[in-house]
């Protein structure tokens, strides 16, 4: 138990490298699930084109979800964002801040499902095989089919067992436009989320520097506040629990001592180091209300200073003159001489 303690509280303390080890970590999954992916296409005019943006988009939408809720500081953000404004006024630039700290991780493994997908070109060439130009790649002239006729062959081209169109369009020349395009939109996006990233990860901090540090520190203050209003909440919770239980047994001790005739056995010494670390709250009303109260009226951040004591020279007043001792020889030859 306690080795997973440790690891749980090594992970809070480095938590943003966690985060980052999970983003790798969905990434590296979203590019195996791909693989291993068994992709069919319905070879339909009116189903490929959902079926391959359907394949294209909605997996990176559910990994950019994934994303935001193993991220732990999306309650913290939401939190934020919902709490009433009270005593302690909301920053939107921490809030911005904070939501785009965690898009930047999300859109991590949704970017290479994308990547993968349109390099691969499986879902493209399901998706257009209907829009493949015949008049260019093939033989347009081709008696007898209708254009309906002509886009159900041509929606066959990524099946090729039952493919019957050769004389339209031949299968591998259609596949390789295709996939040729699909590779060609891969290298695109590849190079426009790098060059996205970049601008986002050096050019930012540059034009905006101390608006910058300022979001990124109120948003550690936040994370680190929470984290430590429920570490305080916790061990109130087991100091109240601890004096509890010790009352009742203390005082079923009495009952006991009383109904036999013995002395009640004294109370430990860590009663009383728990009594103290209740602070004043002891009980459940007045804990419900400091509660309410820190989610509705937040105290301001604003540290006061200790007043400094009075009458011993602190507070900027004139101290008396100190002399120096007198050594015991001369006193008590003085004493002596009285």
């Amino acid at each position: 138990m306690d080795k997973f303690r440790m690891i749980f509280q090594f992970l809070q303390s480095n938590q943003e490298s966690f985060m980052n080890g999970i983003c790798g970590i969905m990434a590296l999954a979203s590019a195996q699930m791909y693989s291993a992916f068994d992709f069919n296409c319905p070879c339909l005019p009116r189903y490929n084109l959902a079926y391959g943006l359907g394949i294209l988009l909605v997996p990176p939408f559910i990994l950019f979800l994934l994303g935001f809720v193993l991220n732990n500081n999306v309650s913290v953000l939401a939190e934020e964002w919902r709490r009433p404004r009270g005593q302690r006024g909301k920053d939107p630039a921490v809030l911005r801040y904070m939501f785009c700290s965690m898009a930047q991780r999300a859109m991590i493994a949704p970017a290479v499902w994308v990547s993968v997908t349109l390099l691969d070109g499986k879902c493209i060439t399901c998706a257009f095989c209907t829009s493949v130009p015949v008049e260019t790649l093939g033989n347009a002239s081709h008696p007898g089919l209708s254009q309906g006729e002509m886009r159900r062959v041509l929606a066959r081209i990524p099946c090729k067992e039952i493919y019957d169109g050769q004389e339209l369009i031949a299968n591998e020349v259609a596949i390789r436009y295709l996939r040729c395009i699909s590779q060609a939109l891969g290298w695109c996006f590849v190079l426009l989320m790098t060059m996205l990233a970049f601008l986002v990860r050096s050019l930012r901090p540059c034009f905006t520097q101390a608006a910058f540090l300022k979001s990124r520190y109120w948003s550690h203050y936040i994370d680190i506040e929470r984290k430590l209003f429920d570490e305080t909440c916790a061990e109130h919770a087991r100091s109240f629990a601890k004096v509890c239980i010790q009352q009742f047994f203390e005082g079923m001790s009495t009952d006991l001592a009383a109904a036999r005739c013995h002395p009640p056995r004294k109370a430990p010494a860590d009663a009383g180091e728990a009594a103290e670390k209740l602070l004043g709250i002891i009980d459940q009303g007045t804990m419900n209300t400091a509660l309410k109260s820190w989610h509705r009226c937040k105290p301001p951040l604003h540290l006061h200073p200790p007043a400094l004591p009075s009458g011993n020279g602190w507070a900027g007043e004139e101290q008396p003159p100190v002399h120096p001792p007198v050594p015991r020889r001369e006193m008590a030859a003085y004493y002596s001489g009285v």
